[in-house]
């Protein structure tokens, strides 16, 4: 039990040192960029090897399942609406304002992260070990890649403290209500992350780590995310 806590709480630890760290150190882009790459492979070996096997062994109907991850694909399609349209608002009506539309979809980027990882130490400690671990190495560099000409400095620490609390409280809700629930509630709790999971990754995450230049061997980082996790696992 001691370790679920520990797991819990590591992201939001994180993502408050990735916002500390901005104080003192600036990383370059291709360094976030690695990053992001290796974060994507990490999770995605999280759903390959922890959290569709779980969803699979759970009695529940296979189209309950494809229903639930159906609904978070639709959820997050509309996340990613609503984002585009308070970014364009802010922009078009105070360009060198704060970005408020971006900071929103960020916060509940970070409620669904809280939310998954509670769901998935309810599955099990393996499963909720992978999506922490995985999420944690995202967040690292989450705080630091908020850094842009209107939010700096303590901007930057009030955003990251926030953005921790939030994905504390929402881990442990997750895992609050779900831990005494049966195991089809939490696959279909399971099967909705996956769809916010798979988003971050192909329309975050890779997304942001090619608009600068690429280095030859940033495919080769988002495979080492992968297989090391696969093997941590394996072992």
């Amino acid at each position: 039990m001691n370790n679920t806590y520990f797991w819990l709480i590591l992201p939001a630890v994180v993502i408050l040192l990735g916002g500390i760290l901005t104080t003192f150190w600036h990383p370059s882009k291709t360094l976030i960029s690695l990053v992001q790459h290796l974060a994507a492979g990490i999770i995605l070996a999280a759903l390959t090897v922890e959290v569709f096997p779980e969803m699979r062994n759970a009695a529940i109907a296979p189209a309950t399942l494809i229903g639930s991850f159906t609904l978070g694909v639709l959820f997050m399609y509309g996340v990613k609406i609503l984002g585009e349209h308070l970014e364009a608002s802010g922009e078009s009506t105070a360009p060198q304002q704060f970005n408020y539309g971006f900071i929103i979809t960020v916060f509940i980027d970070a409620i669904l992260d809280g939310i998954t990882i509670g769901a998935g130490f309810a599955a099990g400690e393996k499963v909720g070990f992978a999506l922490a671990l995985g999420l944690s190495v995202e967040m690292l560099f989450l705080g630091m890649s908020l850094i842009s000409d209107t939010i700096k400095g303590a901007r930057v620490l009030r955003l990251t403290t926030g953005l921790s609390l939030t994905i504390l409280i929402s881990a442990f809700l997750g895992y609050y209500f779900l831990s005494n629930t049966s195991s089809s509630t939490i696959a279909f709790a399971l099967a909705f992350s996956a769809a916010a999971l798979l988003y971050l990754v192909t329309e975050e995450l890779l997304i942001e780590a090619h608009k600068y230049e690429e280095k030859p061997y940033s495919m080769l980082v988002l495979f080492a995310g992968f297989i090391g996790f696969w093997v941590i696992s394996l072992l």
